[in-house]
């Protein structure tokens, strides 16, 4: 008798290439029927660590179970109850949108009757029904990806991964595209999890977040409780003089009156309850200190705001960096 007290469950799971540790030591839980996400920058690991769920990568340590079974041991039955939809498009674009799903089928062993009621289902969840015999490369990017995630939930999988689902897209598809998941999550009963690295998209879908980054879990919870754990609102303050930066960040943990989030450059970023109130205060002390600030912004916390508590950097910002490091090894590959 299998137990679904967890759709996915993984105990230290960890994958190493050669050098490089890309998901290391690694344990959640994802309980049937929910959308939890795996939030990153580039290169923090979430698709290593879907693609040994999925199968299609051996974990160096560690275990995971999907839908109660080993994703080693018993490999081709993981298979058979899961969907996944990756990063870059697997679609034939020679063949039509049902020609796509009818081929789907047929691989997993579905009958011609089962196929043909299932081709119309999915169609109708993610609206291509007017599409469906229309050659694949005259889709849009939007259109495709509603096409592969419909392709994935040909076979009624009881766990759908979704690997950067919106990638690319423009802002108004991929709004849509987030309104798919969410029915499909609900009409469908099916467990999704999803990576990404777009914070608002985190932030509207998942019941539940993973932050990852460098490999590993730095915080794991509901949205607005990883958002509440800073402690109330943020304020930002620039100041004038980038070296009183860390004059400024002792005199606020002295006296109590903020906690500190981050700091960079000139500008240093702490949450502090009713912070409208709290405002003309945190002023004065800085004032009072001949520390010069030249802005001051308040909002609520958001998502960056955790990974930047939590690693130093935000998710942008670990990104730029990563695209200049690589940049540089191309510049110097030339020379």
């Amino acid at each position: 008798m299998v137990s679904m007290l967890y759709a996915v469950e993984t105990s230290n799971i960890t994958k190493h290439f050669d050098e490089i540790t890309a998901v290391n030591r690694v344990s959640i839980q994802v309980k049937p029927g929910e959308l939890f996400g795996l939030l990153g920058p580039n290169g923090a690991g979430k698709t290593t660590l879907i693609s040994m769920l999925s199968t299609m990568t051996e974990p160096s340590d560690g275990s995971a179970r999907v839908w109660g079974f080993d994703v080693q041991k018993q490999a081709e039955i993981v298979r058979q109850n899961i969907g996944v939809v990756f990063q870059d498009t697997t679609l034939d674009d020679r063949l039509t949108g049902r020609e796509n799903l009818d081929l789907h089928g047929r691989l997993y062993g579905l009958d011609g009757r089962t196929r043909r009621k299932r081709i119309e289902e999915v169609l109708s969840l993610v609206e291509l029904t007017d599409r469906a015999d229309a050659l694949v490369r005259t889709y849009s990017g939007g259109m495709m990806r509603r096409l592969e995630i419909a392709r994935g939930l040909m076979h009624h999988p009881r766990v759908l991964f979704l690997d950067e689902p919106t990638l690319g897209l423009d802002p108004q598809t991929r709004i849509h595209i987030w309104e798919y998941i969410k029915t499909l999550n609900k009409e469908e009963g099916v467990t999704i999890m999803l990576t990404t690295h777009y914070m608002e998209e985190a932030d509207h879908l998942c019941h539940r977040i993973a932050i990852i980054d460098h490999g590993e879990i730095v915080a794991l919870d509901a949205p607005e409780a990883l958002k509440n754990m800073l402690g109330g609102d943020v304020i930002t303050l620039e100041i004038e003089k980038p070296d009183q930066l860390a004059r400024l960040c002792d005199l606020y943990k002295k006296n109590g009156c903020a906690n500190i989030v981050s700091q960079k450059k000139n500008e240093i970023f702490i949450t502090v309850k009713e912070g409208e109130r709290q405002i003309p205060h945190i002023l004065a002390l800085a004032s009072n200190a001949g520390i010069s600030i030249l802005s001051v912004s308040l909002r609520k916390p958001t998502l960056d705001d955790v990974f930047l508590h939590h690693t130093g950097r935000a998710i942008r910002e670990r990104e730029a960096s990563e695209m200049e490091q690589v940049g540089y090894k191309i510049r110097a590959r030339r020379k």
